[in-house]
């Protein structure tokens, strides 16, 4: 190859989006603040296989769902084993509960976790092929009032990031008690109608997955099909009515949507999202919901579960329709350090990682840069004190320390305890 040829900028793959400086700054701290909510509220950390075997996913998530049937990045190993990028986080979860036998112990196991998940859809704004979500799963335990905590805890996830203009849709999508009999009913209405083979098939597989199809023609022919939350059995319609009650009590606000059908089969009892009508087409932020039953499909015991998973992306393009800044995302560090001399520049690489010891977070600009062009630096680093270091600070063994915000400057020892008193006494 000769030495003038030249290659073609590469790009990120369709679909998968960079987060980078500055936008990355509230990435972050949305994905850590749903993380730090979570904490509060007693789930611990877990951290999953970015890829699993790819039965749980077909067995566990459901094989007439999109997401096995046609989303869903599958591939075989060198070992010849078929694998799969997890496109959700619950299933995984459970096969992690089950194999290190988390379920015999105190429950409900409450576990949360976070990053990205994949899935092979169409991009557009919100959609994409890599997912961030930051998800919660409180597994062994039928209560309704841990169904209220979940709903509430993602309802404070949204509220604690400054987010206010979405809505949380709620149903009931039943029980063993009573869903056997209304499937056959809805069933018995969709065999009624004109529907193409795709969509019979799908009816026969899992009903409710035909009342969440999104084509006008099949939107208009299922208007009059019957609803799960219109055939609940005593104890599912008990159980619905103690959840809303709680919701009501907690002063958390829903609206109740009897055709929301989820995109995974697992769902059951308590089902909800999260929409913000600020992101268009896909204005999903977050959603979750109970699924009992699912443990047991997978090869462990029967008990039940509920969880949810909130969309970091869809999260910021919130933030964004609403014209919401997260505080102090735009700092980079608290202090950055100027210096002007080969010699000022090693005494100040020395203070900066002192700094840095003692849990401040600190920069300093490189390269011999003057003075004008490395206060730009603290600038764009957003830093709130800028410390200064020349021949005259270093013959006098100090440092001045300016406050950016206040427009003030004070000289200190040229020490990082000195500049850590002075930081502190002006914060």
């Amino acid at each position: 190859m000769s030495e003038n040829s030249t290659f073609k900028a590469l790009s990120a793959p369709k679909g998968v989006p960079d987060y980078v400086p500055p936008a990355s700054a509230t990435f972050i701290a949305v994905r850590d603040e749903f993380a730090r909510q979570a904490r509060l509220a007693g789930y611990q950390h877990i951290e999953l296989p970015v890829f699993e075997d790819t039965t749980l996913f077909a067995r566990g998530v459901g094989e007439s769902t999109d997401v096995v049937s046609k989303e869903m990045y599958t591939f075989a190993d060198r070992g010849d084993r078929s694998v799969t990028l997890r496109p959700e986080g619950t299933a995984g979860v459970m096969r992690a509960v089950i194999e290190h036998n988390l379920d015999r112990g105190y429950l409900p196991v409450k576990l949360n976790y976070y990053g990205p998940f994949f899935r092979y859809e169409r991009p557009q704004a919100g959609r994409y092929r890599q997912l961030q979500q930051v998800g919660v799963e409180a597994i062994g335990v039928d209560d309704p009032l841990l169904d209220a905590e979940i709903i509430a805890l993602a309802d404070r996830c949204y509220r604690a990031v400054g987010l206010t203009g979405f809505r949380l849709e709620l149903t009931s999508l039943g029980d063993n008690t009573c869903r056997p009999a209304y499937r056959e009913k809805l069933q018995k209405f969709l065999f009624s109608l004109d529907l193409d083979e795709e969509t019979r098939r799908r009816a026969e597989i899992n009903p409710l997955r035909v009342l969440d199809d999104k084509r006008p023609e099949v939107k208009a022919m299922t208007a009059d099909a019957p609803l799960m939350i219109d055939h609940l059995s005593d104890e599912a319609r008990a159980h619905f009515d103690t959840v809303t009650a709680t919701l009501d009590a907690m002063g958390v606000d829903y609206v109740i949507n009897p055709r929301m059908v989820r995109g995974l089969d697992y769902y059951t009892k308590t089902t909800f999202e999260f929409v913000h009508d600020g992101l268009g087409a896909q204005s999903g932020i977050g959603g979750g919901g109970r699924y009992d039953g699912l443990m047991a499909q997978i090869g462990g015991q029967d008990l039940s579960g509920i969880g949810f998973g909130l969309g970091v992306d869809r999260t910021v393009l919130a933030l964004e329709a609403e014209g919401v800044t997260l505080d102090g995302v735009e700092r980079r560090v608290d202090v950055f350090g100027v210096a002007m001399g080969e010699e000022a520049s090693k005494r100040m690489s020395l203070l900066i990682d002192d700094l840095r010891a003692a849990g401040i977070s600190a920069d300093m600009s490189y390269g011999g840069r003057g003075l004008k062009g490395a206060m730009k630096g603290a600038d764009r680093a957003g830093a709130k004190f800028a410390l200064v270091l020349g021949d005259n600070e270093l013959e006098a063994s100090e440092v001045a320390v300016k406050n950016l915000a206040e427009h003030s400057q004070t000289s200190v020892a040229l020490d990082a305890q000195a500049v850590i008193a002075a930081v502190a006494s002006t914060r």
